[in-house]
Formats: C-alpha cells, sequence, structure tokens
C-alpha cells in the first residue's frame, strides 16, 4: 500500500513548508508534480490543508487546543482519499505511472510534498493568518538578537 506513506511525508513535508531532504524527485516526479498541483482545484487544497491540520491535532500536546471529532477526521481523511485516488487513478494516470516506472516509489512522496507546499501556502498567505505568525515578533528582545551579531565572543 504505497499511498499511507505517501500521505503521511507528504503532510510532515507540507507542515514543515520545506521540501524534506530525504524526498528526491527526477524529471518524472518533476512531471508529476506539476500535474498534481495543476490538477487540484482550491477545495482540493483546501480540503488536504484541513486533513493535514486535523491530522496533527491528533496529536496529544495539541489536542486540547483543536477540538477535531473522530467522525469530521473520518470525512476528511476519505475526501482526502478521494483526492490521491483521482490524481494517481486519472488526473495524473501517465506521470504517476512513469515516475513509479524510472523513478521508483520513493519519488511519489517528493510529488505529494510539493502539492502539501502549494496548499499551505494559500493557508500561510492569509492576512489573519500572518497577523497571528508576526505577534511572536513582539515578545521577542530584538536588541537581545542583534547583540549576538554584534558583540565578539561568547
Amino acid at each position: 500500500m504505497i499511498w499511507k506513506p505517501v500521505l503521511i511525508a507528504g503532510a510532515v513535508c507540507a507542515i514543515t513548508l520545506s521540501t524534506c531532504p530525504y524526498l528526491l524527485a527526477g524529471p518524472y516526479g518533476d512531471d508529476l508534480s506539476k500535474c498534481l498541483v495543476s490538477s487540484t482545484e482550491a477545495k482540493d487544497k483546501t480540503d488536504l490543508v484541513r486533513w493535514i491540520f486535523a491530522a496533527a491535532a491528533q496529536h496529544p500536546d495539541v489536542s486540547s487546543i483543536a477540538a477535531v471529532s473522530g467522525k469530521e477526521l473520518t470525512e476528511m481523511a476519505r475526501k482526502v482519499a478521494k483526492l490521491y485516488e483521482r490524481l494517481m487513478t486519472e488526473s495524473c494516470r501517465t506521470q504517476y505511472r512513469d515516475a513509479i516506472k524510472y523513478e521508483g516509489s520513493q519519488t511519489i512522496p517528493a510529488s505529494f510534498s510539493i502539492l502539501g507546499q502549494v496548499a499551505m501556502r494559500g493557508l500561510m498567505e492569509n492576512p489573519a493568518v500572518t497577523k497571528a505568525f508576526e505577534q511572536i515578533g513582539s515578545f521577542v528582545d530584538q536588541d537581545k538578537i542583534k547583540a549576538v551579531t554584534e558583540s565578539p565572543g561568547k
């Protein structure tokens, strides 16, 4: 079952908003990434982000700040599974087959991480989210940060 590790790896990479170093794609994986991104609508990307968020919210350290019922999580997983199925068997069938054939199954998580990053970018660019992230700046002592690079030693 290739889908489970693919979705998990893609979700983890998407959350970090960086390409995971162990996920390398060649030209066929790149083609698959492009197809995945171009074959998904805004709603698909939203469904993917919602699932990533809901799945991460299951961790005991954060579950108290994001209530997601088991029923909601199941429904989100069902939507993402159908999206994955549509992308692999219809929209990007040729690119998927070629990526597997010429680059192996390890290229699939890399391609999905790109889709996840694109989807997460839409979430992160929302003004309310940006404002929430910028709030941390009001609590950081900028003089202490600046002093690290300006003072010799220590």
